[in-house]
């Protein structure tokens, strides 16, 4: 188990998904990603992606997420079942 102190790196990004398929996780234009920040916690990152996606509700196609960094960077920090 992970150490509570310990930083788990976790990006939030968003964008508008593809018009075509809006149910896949195709952005529609990556030169328009918004980085919404790097957290050194889930907690963090939630309250951040929660914001986001508060402030872009009007727009079906908007969509952010969590990307959880650490996993690809250290795949130890993945917890195991």
């Amino acid at each position: 188990m992970n150490n509570p102190d310990t930083q788990l790196l976790h990006l939030v990004i968003g964008g508008e998904l593809s018009e075509v398929d809006p149910t896949t996780t195709q952005f529609k234009d990556l030169d328009d990603i918004d980085f919404v920040g790097a957290f050194g916690t889930l907690a963090e990152a939630r309250a951040a992606w929660k914001g986001a996606a508060q402030r872009t509700v009007d727009n079906a196609h908007m969509r952010y997420f969590i990307i959880h960094a650490h996993k690809l960077l250290d795949p130890s920090t993945e917890k195991k079942s």
